[in-house]
């Protein structure tokens, strides 16, 4: 099995750019999230979490069935 050093000197030298601005793209992301973690930002990753009961409630019954959920 090859490493991903070996992988990508296979690529030609334009290839190899978009790994490496890709690589550096998921560096800054993870950066930014730690970052954001550390002052105590919201995460927003729950975000959609409750579109499958969109039909099945109104907004305001929603929000009275996710206190009854918390209160579980």
């Amino acid at each position: 099995m090859q490493t991903l050093k070996e992988l990508i000197e296979q690529l030609p030298p334009e290839l190899q750019q978009e790994v490496r601005d890709f690589v550096e793209f998921l560096l800054e992301r993870r950066a930014a999230k730690l970052k954001a973690e550390k002052r105590g930002e919201l995460k927003l990753d729950w975000r959609g979490a409750l579109r499958d009961l969109r039909g099945k409630y109104t907004s305001v019954e929603l929000q009275h069935k996710v206190l009854e959920w918390w209160g579980d």
